[in-house]
């Protein structure tokens, strides 16, 4: 692997204005060092290892470096390290320029690369950086990471490994929650509780009896829940281990398939849930046993189950309602000992206001930029502030969030106190490299030109710059936008507007 020094000056468009950051220093300038000593932190983070690419690269440096520059006075306090693989380079990958310095890694699908766990901890040893931020997607959910990570004493911007694993089973995360009072949709596990183990586990006998054994259980399940179920394997995924079923000849087929197609996997059912919005709580985590829930998303307009346009606050519950829903994510968080950033997925029915656990996803999301928006917070600066052993009560942008003196150091109850409530609407929407006539098939090729005007009350932020491409290997989302207005309307006309102006030419 070969290393190689890059600029870092940048556009950067963040947090619902844009910013052009030189290597001009504000007057108010401090060390990281005193900004940790300062505010409870517990250890120093400087040399930064980005183990991803595209958009979560991108976003990742230009967000931490806007907060280096606005609360230290200085972008040089922080220095990012990219990896970056041959394809990457020659697509002119805007993240890679961004970076300080970089790794490169090898080519092809990112087995090789970006989801190398080996490869990973090497590149992070051999750089000597003080931590690893995984982004989305990748080796971002592989608890082997954070495991290696601490064995050789590196921060892993995230949850810990026994967590990860923990979360990473949907059986034993549905125990999980019913365990912390987090409302599920009715299955065969109803009723069954646990508490984490310290593996990462939990205790083997309520895990099998969440379990279906054989057709005969589910059929004797299904009379009490009902018609439609959905019949999943644990350890399924893209589509296999997992059917929908509306009466006894589509269970009996369906438990054969789902059995044959992911093998030896433990099975369960849910009832489906129909007419229900996806709705998620933005949670982040301290290692002092603090979570907050920066308020949600709703993320129902999706795609082959991808989503598209992403808005918040949820207009479709109840302040109060979803306000429930906050609280039962942050329990839940708290009750495994959460660290970082992670979100809880619902499903939400208007018709009797309910909301039910689908998972908590621990890792950061693509669409957190949507909760920038509404609620002030640099949410990748957050992950390195907590990585740092700051109490989520002494950060800045929490405090402000609270409307409370950002300097002070007064506590919060994160269970009981109220945030100031968020009087704009922010509606986001994905730019992808899609083929609609072949449906929606993700496409490759060069990028010539990306003609966008940020404004006031529209920002976002891309993955590649002029001459740069799309490669066979990248993810097909190369840019996103934001809008933002007092009310959805507002946000809603601005972001069609922004939609309507932008040029994109290229192959």
């Amino acid at each position: 692997a070969r290393s190689c020094l890059l600029s870092s000056a940048f556009l950067s468009f963040g947090l619902g204005f844009p910013r052009l950051f030189t290597n001009m220093e504000a007057s108010n300038r401090q060390t990281i060092e005193e900004y940790v000593n300062k505010h409870g932190g517990r250890r120093v983070l400087k040399r930064i290892l980005i183990a991803n690419n595209g958009m979560a690269a991108t976003k990742a440096i230009m967000s931490m470096r806007q907060w280096s520059f606005l609360e230290l006075g200085s972008q040089s306090e922080l220095e990012f390290i990219a990896m970056a693989s041959k394809d990457d380079l020659q697509a002119n990958a805007e993240f890679i320029r961004l970076a300080d310095s970089y790794v490169e890694v090898p080519a092809g699908k990112n087995t090789f690369n970006y989801a190398n766990v080996d490869l990973i901890v090497q590149i992070a040893k051999e750089q000597r950086v003080d931590c690893v931020w995984p982004g989305w997607g990748h080796a971002s959910e592989n608890p082997a990471l954070p495991l290696a990570l601490a064995e050789l004493g590196i921060t892993f911007l995230g949850p810990t490994a026994p967590v990860m694993h923990a979360l990473g089973d949907k059986i034993a995360s549905t125990i999980l929650a019913q365990s912390s009072k987090v409302p599920c949709i009715p299955w065969n596990g109803d009723g069954i509780t646990a508490e984490i183990q310290s593996d990462g586990s939990i205790p083997q006998e309520p895990f099998k009896a969440a379990c279906l054994q054989s057709y005969e259980e589910a059929l004797a399940c299904v009379r009490r829940i009902g018609y439609p179920v959905v019949l999943k394997a644990s350890e399924g995924g893209g589509g296999k281990g997992i059917r929908k079923c509306t009466n006894d000849e589509e269970l009996k087929t369906g438990w054969e398939q789902v059995c044959a197609e992911v093998v030896g996997s433990p099975i369960f059912m849910m009832q489906l849930c129909t007419g229900a919005r996806h709705l998620e709580v933005q949670l982040m985590g301290d290692e002092h046993g603090q979570v907050v829930a920066l308020i949600g998303r709703d993320c129902s307009t999706q795609r082959r189950f991808q989503k598209i346009f992403e808005e918040g606050p949820p207009t479709v519950a109840d302040k109060d309602d979803f306000r429930e829903a906050e609280k039962a994510a942050q329990r839940l968080a708290m009750s495994v000992g959460y660290r970082g950033a992670g979100t809880v997925e619902y499903l939400y029915k208007p018709d009797n206001k309910g909301f039910y656990f689908l998972e908590l996803n621990p890792r950061l999301q693509v669409e957190h930029p949507v909760t920038e928006g509404i609620t002030g917070v640099n949410v990748p600066a957050l992950q390195l502030q907590v990585g740092m052993g700051i109490p989520l009560e002494r950060v800045p942008d929490i405090r402000r969030f609270y409307g409370i003196d950002p300097a002070g150091d007064s506590k919060i109850d994160f269970l009981e106190d109220k945030y100031v409530y968020p009087q704009r609407h922010v509606i986001a929407a994905r730019i992808t490299a899609e083929n609609p006539d072949d449906a929606f098939r993700p496409t490759s090729g060069t990028i010539e030109r990306v003609r966008f005007q940020s404004a006031p009350n529209v920002w976002g932020y891309f993955s590649i710059g002029a001459s740069g491409s799309i490669h066979e290997y990248a993810d097909s989302q190369f840019g996103h936008l934001f809008a933002t207005g007092p009310t959805r309307e507002h946000a809603r006309k601005a972001l069609q507007l922004a939609l309507k102006n932008i040029l994109i030419v290229g192959e």
